[in-house]
């Protein structure tokens, strides 16, 4: 399938976003530091901070980056910028839980992964997109879709036995199509999205159901009845 756009327009619209929006990107990065900051909380109201900073993250994405930049080359951008609103609420519905799914980082596969990916949407994937020769602000900077659901699955990864699976239906389905075009348009930095795939797809396999003593423990744990 042929994209209805070239790769000098691709990354033409990343030179329009990132120097209209700037210092917006400072931001973004902020905000993701505060939600990593609640995470290593591990509290159910720091969890709702969590939620609440990815509802931002991903209405920016729909409203700003889809809905007034990529837009101008691709009229799915449209639906994607939908899609992205949806996932938003459901981050907000997330937040807004009495019973909110916790996000605790532990010491096992879940844990570790989720913090190589974020580690890598937040900083790495930006080295590796400079290595490549995509230097600002031809650039995909954090806050656009492709680093930010990177840092987005590394944060539920962190939740992984509480999370419900609806909630990442579409991060893992924009990583597929990221990976798709990535492969149309050789950007190296975005075949990262299928890394990420790989990673998910290992912890489903690995992924236990919480005994019932672990799970009335955890219950207590975060103060839920």
């Amino acid at each position: 399938m042929s994209l209805p756009f070239s790769r000098e327009e691709f990354f033409g619209v990343f030179a329009r976003y990132n120097e209209a929006v700037w210092p917006a990107q400072l931001g973004l990065y902020l905000v993701a530091l505060i939600a990593l900051v609640f995470a290593f909380r591990r509290s159910r109201d720091a969890s709702r901070g969590v939620y609440a900073v990815l509802a931002i993250l991903w209405l920016w994405m729909a409203v700003v980056y889809h809905g007034a930049f990529f837009f101008a080359i691709n009229p799915l951008a449209a639906l994607f910028a939908v899609v992205f609103l949806i996932q938003a609420f459901i981050f907000a519905g997330l937040a807004a839980q009495r019973t909110v799914a916790v996000i605790d980082p532990l010491n096992d596969f879940s844990g570790w992964a989720g913090g190589v990916l974020v580690f890598f949407g937040l900083v790495f994937y930006e080295l590796l997109s400079m290595a490549k020769g995509h230097l600002y602000p031809y650039q995909p900077t954090f806050g656009l879709p492709c680093p930010t659901t990177i840092f987005t699955l590394g944060l539920l990864l962190w939740g992984w036995q509480r999370i419900p699976r609806f909630a990442l239906v579409i991060p893992i389905l924009w990583a597929c199509i990221g990976t798709l075009a990535a492969f149309q348009l050789g950007v190296a930095e975005d075949l990262s999205l299928a890394g990420a795939l790989v990673v998910i797809t290992v912890a489903a396999f690995m992924r236990k159901p919480l005994p019932l003593d672990s799970r009335l423990a955890s219950y207590r744990k975060y103060g839920i009845t």
